[in-house]
């Protein structure tokens, strides 16, 4: 049985993990993006192969989180386990959201709309999901998807902005679309979940395109921009399970390209008899 005293301002959790290392982490502020990593799946080794290669003193960070450090341990050291075992448990989190069980917990807190939601107007207020642009430590933050409009955006507190996208991988919301293909967004049409803050959030959504689209405007001023170049650079978001593109995706996107792609010839044909 796990078990540790926390913080008073901790809110704890439902299971065995009351009072634990990983209630504290849960609770603390700017971690409200992950769900709770069940303590069987953390004791079984086999979920945790290859880990002991991307953490530090692997052992200890692990007794971290299962509450079992000696307490003997320096406070210095202690500090610096603590940061191990904070990217340990999100690597073991990455793993654990793409199982049965931890798809089912990521859902309840996508019904809740604890992620926030899409801050394009015509997504009306779409429910997003948290993903990684990489699968490995340290490359990429946190980004948060929108199944209406299949792109990705920051998170608006910067406490979330910093979490590392390998918590959650590249495969976990396209994954969860794909296990629960009543989620899917419709393309038109109003959210079926149930509103949550919905005023707040667009109106937060609206004032930060306008911020953008103002800032834009200001540094444009006085400079010619080529609109088939800008059209160029302009990335695109791939979905992908486990490093493969989605099928239907796939296909949609390269018909995308291709409009594009024809659409800038004509661009840079107009800009050269210009």
């Amino acid at each position: 049985m796990l078990g540790r005293a926390v913080d008073d301002n901790s809110t704890g959790s439902d299971s065995d993990y009351s009072n634990s290392w990983i209630s504290w982490f849960l609770s603390s502020k700017g971690n409200e993006y992950f769900c709770e990593v069940e303590e069987d799946y953390i004791l079984d080794r086999f979920n945790l192969t290859g880990l002991n290669n991307e953490v530090s003193n692997y052992a200890q960070a692990l007794d971290v989180i299962t509450d079992n450090l000696d307490d003997d341990v320096q406070d210095e050291l202690r500090g610096a386990l603590d940061v191990q075992a904070r990217l340990l448990y999100g690597l073991i989190h990455a793993r654990w959201i793409v199982t049965a069980r931890g798809l089912n917990k990521m859902l309840e807190k996508y019904k809740r709309v604890d992620f926030g939601r899409c801050p394009r107007v015509l997504c009306q207020s779409q429910p997003l999901l948290p993903v990684g642009l990489s699968d490995t430590p340290y490359e990429k933050s946190v980004k948060l998807y929108c199944g209406r409009c299949e792109d990705v955006y920051s998170p608006k507190s910067s406490r979330h902005g910093s979490i590392d996208g390998a918590y959650f991988g590249t495969s976990f919301p396209h994954l969860l679309f794909l296990v629960y293909p009543t989620l899917i967004p419709p393309k038109v049409g109003p959210v079926d979940l149930a509103p949550t803050s919905r005023n707040a959030d667009a109106e937060g959504g609206r004032r930060n395109r306008r911020s953008k689209e103002e800032s834009e405007a200001t540094e444009s001023v006085g400079e010619m921009i080529s609109t088939a170049s800008a059209a160029l650079k302009a990335e695109r978001y791939r979905p992908r399970i486990y490093g493969f593109q989605l099928n239907e995706t796939a296909k949609l996107q390269r018909w995308q390209e291709a409009v594009r792609d024809r659409q800038v010839t004509r661009l840079e044909a107009l800009e050269d008899l210009s």
